[in-house]
């Protein structure tokens, strides 16, 4: 085909914004990707995602929210997504210092470090780049934490240790092989018998973890003692996905946790 005249495709339509952390004492990229407009309502306010690992996953959420969203669709409600690019990702997705990699031996190819930032990260969210969300835009109160691998980590260490941050959290192939299971070990102990939680989660994995399955096995560590804390106005859902690896299971994952978070939302309409 001889194409004349053409220009470039451009989708998600998104912004991308510049925030001075002094929680990180570093300058942070945040991408913005808005619903768009109805005229008729335009004082209309959204509910917020908030996406860690945004270079790798924003796009897809933003397709995701658009389309889950559209008129002739109506699976959820009009979103704002908030992708958080890393700069040391290590750094700010892990909630301990840790020596030890993923088949817990010594790590000394250097390759976990610097770690254990988590709860400075986690603070920089809710005392910065939260506020300054619901200055900038129109914004619900009701907000999702997601997160991958690492990110997944991130996001079930924050709802045990800040549940009220977020209404909701995703977390897809969470690593808790971390420092020798330190989350596994303190959601046990966060997460008392029959108390309270008014959230929904979302976990899962896939076919990863080699010989070793150890994704799987955690996840399944998880599940179980999710189930057996009983916990009151938790709802959650757990999916493994036999057939995705670490690298395709958000790709399912991500829109399986948007209809499970609005399925009472869908209901409605």
């Amino acid at each position: 085909m001889n194409a004349q005249n053409t220009e470039p495709y451009k989708y998600p339509q998104s912004e991308i914004a510049t925030i001075h952390s002094k929680v990180l004492n570093e300058d942070r990229k945040i991408y913005i990707h808005l619903p768009k407009l109805d005229s008729t309502n335009l004082d209309n306010r959204f509910p917020v995602l908030y996406l860690m690992d945004g270079e790798n996953h924003f796009e897809l959420f933003a397709q995701y929210a658009d389309y889950l969203s559209r008129p002739d669709v109506l699976a959820i409600p009009k979103m704002i997504i908030v992708g958080i690019p890393n700069t040391q990702r290590r750094r700010d997705l892990t909630p301990t210092v840790s020596i030890t990699d993923w088949e817990g031996k010594p790590d000394t190819s250097n390759l976990i470090k610097p770690s254990g930032g988590n709860e400075i990260f986690l603070k920089f969210i809710k005392t910065e780049l939260i506020p300054a969300i619901d200055k900038s835009y129109k914004t619900k109160r009701y907000k999702i934490l997601a997160g991958h691998s690492f990110g997944g980590l991130s996001s079930i260490n924050c709802m045990l240790t800040y549940p009220d941050m977020f209404d909701a959290y995703i977390a897809v192939s969470p690593s808790f092989w971390w420092d020798d299971r330190y989350l596994l070990k303190l959601a046990d102990k966060k997460l008392k018998k029959e108390s309270n939680l008014k959230k929904i989660l979302f976990y899962s994995d896939g076919n990863e973890g080699g010989s070793s399955s150890f994704f799987h096995s955690d996840l399944l560590k998880f599940d179980s003692l999710i189930s057996n804390k009983n916990l009151i106005g938790l709802d959650y859902m757990y999916k493994h996905y036999p057939t995705e690896t670490h690298m395709t299971a958000p790709i399912v994952a991500y829109f399986d946790a948007l209809r499970f978070i609005f399925k009472e939302w869908e209901k409605q309409q």
